[in-house]
């Protein structure tokens, strides 16, 4: 695309801009403006400072597979910047996260092969061997590092993660949110954001992007998601990346007792240091619990992840044979010794300080549990870019992805491994920066056209320049009540999830373009907020299109697996008039 076709907006593009104008133009005909929809902004948005950095490889994201993009890419040749929402370390669910699996060949006493087939085996088909067989392979070598690091000696991530990056003299941008792709000619170029501390805007040239920005839900209460939002994932969608898994969730409850208390239910996790798992294959935390409250109401009796509840019911969720007790699937005929069970620690389980010594249920997990705690996020590694091979590139030539940005079925559509999702996140960031540090020396540094640029900064203040419109508090609570209900998101029929789709389809044509914000802070909340609304339609429509029930998908309509049309992912895109379109991707395949 050259740069006259950069200055013209698309008609979509514009009825995005001023869509914003024509709703405050209905309020203030309404006598509405005057009040409570005033926007009292509390700085000067046309005198907001302008930074501007160029790289080869920008890192986008502060956790684990971030800290691995980085040192990788850097380590391969490229000069490499990372900038992060949060801080180094403390991003997303890396601080949550206090077990990584490691694959031993000397001791596991099930062979590569044998693990990448049982992982299978569990998740119905649903995991991509290419990714599940890598992931175990290079574990080791990749816990080897963090052990040099100091990851697990220490409870904060910060200390252990600066240690590579200082050494290698990576710059790291703190508390910036990146709200935009920059795509010319049809490759990736550059970002932009906003910092929420400084109240500046900053943008970076780039020859290849690495997104490590996490998954994401619809800030739930009770687990340890609040700032991950699908950012990358929506960013990526709208410039033309294909996403995937938003049918799938994730089952992790909180409790009853202070529900909304994440550090309460969970204080186990983040005041211990990390450890180290063995192979364990399970079939955990899909929709057995929210099916049994759905038929019986509640209160459920918390048990070890899968949730093996008090009060059993026909029907409901399928786990394959094996698979029926959590944890413990038996071990292949002739061999009672197979997989580690039985209420002892699997092979290799090195226990952390104050965590259960047989793998057990999470910290904080007893007592009476409460759903959607993690509601909007799929199964780790299940959802987001879709990799068009083995080395986490998405369709966008020079946009990479790793962790749970990247769609690679690792483990599938339900959790099959404890530990594997971190080890997942350290694995794909390490693959993704040396990718992208062999792409971009071949890659020349593309200039990026200041019409462009100041279009990408008036999308990015557009919430802070309405004199009226929505809160994004507002919005997102409107969105929670339609998307968190345990019959709308978990146990699904088509007449809930269209009703559902038109509510969600109101906000995204008369909500999203009024969003509002006064400060820096609450321009985080309302690009906050559009992706989630963004990611919420992804979710009803990919649930819709897969007319089966298979691991944490559930249909009450369409309750059996159906092997005969639906071996295949749903994959996302942007059609070219900007709407949303959904495709079927073979399990055995990678995309066309």
């Amino acid at each position: 695309m050259s740069d006259s076709e950069n200055s013209r907006l698309s008609g979509r593009q514009f009825l995005e801009l001023t869509g914003g104008v024509a709703g405050m133009a209905a309020l203030t005909s309404m006598g509405i403006a005057d009040g409570w929809a005033d926007n009292k902004v509390t700085l000067d948005t046309d005198n907001l400072s302008k930074q501007d950095h160029q790289t080869d490889v920008l890192v986008i994201g502060g956790g684990m597979a971030g800290l691995f993009a980085a040192v990788k890419a850097h380590d391969a040749g490229a000069i490499v910047m990372m900038v992060s929402k949060g801080r180094l370390g403390a991003s997303g669910q890396t601080p949550f996260a206090k077990g990584i699996f490691a694959f031993n060949p000397k001791t596991s006493k099930l062979t590569l092969d044998e693990f990448t087939n049982e992982v299978s085996r569990s998740a119905l088909g649903t995991s991509n061997p290419v990714y599940t067989r890598q992931m175990a392979e290079h574990s080791q070598a990749r816990v080897n590092e963090l052990k040099e690091w100091g990851f697990f000696d220490s409870v904060l991530c910060n200390r252990p993660f600066s240690n590579p990056l200082q050494k290698r003299n990576i710059p790291v941008i703190e508390r910036v949110m990146i709200t935009h792709l920059i795509k010319e000619d049809g490759k990736i170029v550059g970002a932009a954001g906003f910092s929420m501390d400084n109240e500046n805007v900053i943008s970076f040239s780039a020859k290849s992007i690495i997104l490590c920005t996490g998954a994401g839900g619809f800030k739930p209460n009770g687990f340890p998601i609040n700032d991950l939002t699908h950012d990358g994932t929506v960013m990526a969608y709208k410039i033309g990346a294909k996403v995937t898994g938003k049918e799938w969730n994730d089952g992790h409850p909180g409790q009853a007792k202070n529900a909304a208390a994440c550090f309460d239910g969970w204080h186990g996790m983040f005041e211990r240091k990390p450890g180290i798992t063995g192979v364990e294959i399970h079939h955990d935390l899909g929709v057995d619990m929210n099916y049994l409250a759905y038929m019986n109401g509640n209160p459920l009796e918390a048990g070890p992840p899968g949730m093996a509840a008090s009060n059993k019911t026909v029907g409901g969720p399928y786990r394959p044979a094996g698979f029926d007790q959590p944890h413990h699937p038996p071990p292949p005929p002739g061999d009672s010794d197979r997989v580690a069970g039985r209420g002892k620690p699997p092979a290799g389980f090195e226990p952390p300080p104050g965590g259960p010594a047989d793998g057990g249920r999470p910290p904080g997990m007893h007592g009476i549990p409460v759903g959607g705690s993690s509601a909007g996020m799929s199964i780790h590694k299940s959802e987001g870019l879709v990799p068009i091979n083995d080395q986490c590139e998405s369709n966008i030539p020079g946009l990479y992805a790793a962790g749970d940005a990247l769609g690679s079925y690792m483990a599938g559509a339900i959790y099959t491994q404890i530990g594997s999702s971190l080890a997942r996140s350290a694995v794909q960031g390490a693959i993704a920066g040396k990718a992208a540090a062999n792409y971009v020396q071949k890659t020349p540094m593309f200039k990026i056209s200041p019409v462009k640029l100041n279009q990408v900064k008036d999308e990015i203040l557009a919430p802070l320049k309405r004199q009226a419109g929505f809160g994004p508090a507002w919005v997102t609570q409107t969105l929670q009540g339609i998307m968190i209900p345990n019959f709308v998101l978990y146990i699904k029929k088509e007449s809930l999830l269209k009703a559902a789709l038109a509510y969600i389809e109101e906000l995204r044509d008369h909500h999203l373009p009024m969003l509002r914000a006064a400060d820096m802070h609450e321009l985080r909340l309302a690009h906050e907020t559009a992706n989630m609304i963004i990611s919420a339609e992804m979710k009803l429509k990919a649930s819709l299109m897969r007319k089966e029930s298979r691991c944490s998908h559930y249909r009450l309509d369409y309750p059996e697996i159906d092997n005969e049309n639906w071996q295949a992912w749903i994959n996302i895109y942007r059609g070219n008039k900007g709407e949303m379109q959904l495709e079927k991707q073979r399990f055995d395949a990678w995309p066309a």
